[in-house]
């Protein structure tokens, strides 16, 4: 996971074809996870997020069957990037992308449009490109070009020809193992095949991971020594065929060696389904002055034996108000005032921030961008260029991470990319409004608003979030950076696996995801949220005279995302239930908070660990807190 940073990369003009390396991400929402990047034998922190899956994928005009298949090209001899087309449920053409040499696997295409024979698509989750082309007329070639900030090269693919092998091999064919004991040991399951060619191949599987599809590498069966690499994790398996042909009995390398043995199998299995939600019985609305007592019984489980038992340091706090009533929880190792990063909820700041702004006359919610950057960042586009609104309510089509994102430190991505990074980018890029831009998070827009807001202001991120909320809703524990008292609660985070996390630093993407707080300070924030005609900021702060002004604007829902969501300034709200929620996470936090207007109710909850591959436990325990406050029945807590 982790690569050095050596100067500028990308696709360019000269023979060599590079990457960025895999961009981390905040969560977006709890209703859409993303499975982690592949990992074995529990070797090698993921970093693990989950976000909206929103304007993933454009519908082209009238896809062709023909072009569905799998492609491959060769780049300078060395570098080869694979391409999956497929068709979906609906007849619109989606794609993946595998680029061994990076590690890289399943990066889903995004804008694919093939009109007649003319190709495009981008590749955005670690290289933000894009190809353009055009497809043969038999649909065996695709002769193009990959476009990518620092310039373009020539890129064309071909259709798989390879044809199985006539009689396979004496080792192609489905091999499974086992790792871990008790009762839900993980198994590892490797299908080998061979081609006319007497080439060996295969494919590593995760199934109870939901982790498929990742492809071997080197793969060398001779005198019955077999092995092969897998590049996505940096490993390396080697053993012997059994005379009998029905075991594979090796070692694992991966930082350490370990025996790894594999039996042969007559099925293949696939990825162990999401179990649908569990709920517990509904009971008559739960006062905030009773939540702890029936959250100790809903948590027994968890806490013994699941995300919160002693041997994982993980600790939540949580916080509720329920008609004016306000109680603060906590499980674990976490203390009452024990600081959290909260990750995307971050969001919902720096769309407040552009309300009070634009409340204050200091800008305007249909203004470009463009305008708030220094002179000279950007040039002036043709037609429509993005605004502040687009940005604050993901409509302004940029993608998800810059593309001259590269970090020189894994477990601290944000740290060193700097405001000079990102107006090079724009200055790149462009600030231009596509008339056909889906609906899509992106880390880079609220990134990006959060720093021309600071920008107009003529001061920082984190001077504008104190003065502008943090100080008139007295929230003297929220911050981007903090004191070394502060520091000393910020209480020590954990990846999904429970393993040590660092804390995240932020420079100019820190509106997406900078901000620390409690679970006392956030009640502050979402009882404002609750009653923004009512709440009495502190007098005299700088942004008190319009902050109930900007709060009311911050909720006005723009045209829905989808039939069930829809989108104020950051926050979403879930139309079946009228809670205004945002979910968040970073590499050892994760947050969810929500307010619910109609019922007078609203929670945070806050932990110290990163969401897993199934998606993150504080989503389901804020979800559960708003059902029980609501008297609905509420989705299980049980591990």
């Amino acid at each position: 996971m982790k690569r050095a940073m050596g100067g500028a990369t990308g696709i360019g003009k000269t023979a060599s074809l590079r990457q960025p390396p895999p961009t981390p991400r905040t969560a977006f929402a709890h209703k859409f996870p993303v499975p982690s990047r592949f990992t074995v034998l529990r070797i090698a922190p993921t970093i693990i997020v989950a976000m909206l899956a929103l304007g993933s994928r454009a519908i082209p005009a009238q896809p062709t069957p023909t072009i569905v298949g799998d492609y491959t090209a060769t780049v300078n001899s060395t570098f080869v990037v694979r391409l999956h087309l497929r068709l979906d449920a609906e007849g619109a053409l989606t794609g993946s992308a595998d680029i061994p040499s990076q590690s890289e696997f399943g990066d889903s295409l995004e804008d694919i449009h093939l009109e007649g024979r003319d190709l495009s698509f981008a590749i955005t989750r670690h290289t933000d490109g894009e190809w353009k082309g055009t497809v043969a007329g038999d649909g065996r070639t695709l002769t193009g070009a990959f476009i990518q900030w620092a310039g373009s090269m020539p890129m064309n693919f071909v259709r798989s020809s390879s044809v199985p092998a006539a009689k396979p091999s004496a080792v192609d064919g489905i091999w499974l193992a086992r790792v871990g004991a008790g009762k839900a040991p993980r198994r590892i399951q490797v299908v080998v095949g061979s081609d006319d060619a007497g080439r060996e191949s295969c494919v590593f599987d995760l199934p109870d991971q939901r982790q498929m599809g990742a492809e071997c590498a080197n793969v060398v069966f001779a005198g019955g020594a077999f092995s092969f690499d897998l590049p996505v994790a940096s490993g390396h398996w080697s053993g012997q065929l059994s005379a009998d042909g029905k075991v594979l009995a090796g070692t694992w390398s991966q930082g350490k060696t370990a025996p790894l043995n594999f039996a042969r199998q007559t099925e293949a299995l696939t990825a162990v389904p999401v179990p649908p939600p569990v709920y517990s019985a509904a009971m008559a609305p739960v006062a905030a002055a009773d939540l702890a007592s029936v959250l100790g019984r809903d948590l027994a489980e968890a806490l013994t034996s699941g995300e919160l038992a002693p041997a994982t340091g993980g600790g939540v706090s949580i916080g509720v108000v329920e008609h004016g009533v306000r109680r603060v929880i906590e499980f674990g190792s976490a203390r009452p005032d024990s600081i959290f990063e909260i990750g995307a909820v971050t969001k919902t700041f720096t769309g407040l921030l552009l309300s009070q702004m634009v409340a204050q006359g200091k800008a305007r919610l249909d203004e470009p961008v463009r305008e708030l950057l220094p002179p000279g960042t950007v040039a002036k586009p043709d037609g429509p260029e993005i605004t502040l609104l687009d940005l604050a309510t993901h409509r302004s089509g940029l993608r998800w991470f810059p593309s001259n994102f590269y970090y020189a430190d894994a477990n601290n991505p944000f740290a060193d990319y700097s405001a000079a990074k990102l107006y090079a980018f724009l200055g790149r890029h462009g600030v231009a409004k596509r008339a056909d831009a889906t609906i899509r998070n992106s880390e880079l827009a609220f990134g990006l608003l959060g720093q021309a807001l600071a920008n107009r202001a003529g001061t920082s991120y984190a001077a504008l979030l104190k003065d502008e909320i943090a100080g008139p809703l007295g929230m003297i524990d929220t911050a981007v950076s903090l004191s070394p008292a502060q520091q000393i609660r910020l209480l020590p985070g954990h990846d999904a696996d429970h393993r040590p996390a660092r804390a995240w630093d932020f420079d100019s993407l820190a509106g997406a995801g900078a901000v620390r707080s409690t679970a006392g300070d956030m009640l502050l924030y979402l009882e404002a949220n609750l009653h923004p005609e009512s709440f009495k900021p502190i007098p005299g702060s700088p942004g008190a005279a319009t902050l109930s002004a900007a709060l009311i604007q911050s909720h006005r829902l723009q045209p829905a995302l989808s039939p069930e969501t829809r989108i104020g300034f950051g926050w979403l709200y879930q139309t079946a239930t009228g809670d205004y929620w945002h979910n968040g996470a970073t590499g050892g936090y994760s947050s969810y908070a929500f307010f619910n207007p109609e019922g007078d109710y609203a929670g945070v909850v806050l932990m110290n660990a990163s969401p897993g591959p199934d998606g993150a436990f504080v989503d389901r325990l804020g979800q559960h807190i708003s059902q029980r406050l609501a008297g609905k029945p509420a989705v299980s807590l049980a591990n």
